[in-house]
């Protein structure tokens, strides 16, 4: 790296760099996250095509389907969770793409 780039960037930078490090040098400990559980298998919630309530909080709010490992669902209940959303956006009950 050339001397004027090195006296552009701040002294913090300059000393991750020379050491090596990346970004998150300065974060502390372990990142703790709480293991997601499947809202189906554990209070038995039912999922229907007729619940758009229900079925919005599995989509962002442009339309698309929220990816398991956001929601926390298994791999049985996402199945059936997409068809139900499918099936609800056929029927006009959730859109396809909100504009």
């Amino acid at each position: 790296m050339s001397d004027d780039r090195m006296k552009d960037m701040d002294a913090t930078m300059q000393d991750a760099m020379r050491d090596g490090e990346d970004r998150g040098a300065g974060r502390k400990g372990k990142m703790f996250f709480r293991k997601k559980v499947c809202r189906f298998c554990t209070q038995k919630a039912k999922i229907d095509y007729k619940d758009a309530d229900g079925l919005r909080r599995y989509t962002t709010e442009r339309g698309k389907i929220l990816p398991r490992r956001i929601t926390g669902t298994c791999a049985k209940h996402q199945r059936r969770l997409a068809l139900e959303i499918k099936r609800s956006r056929a029927l006009a009950m959730l859109p396809y793409v909100v504009s």
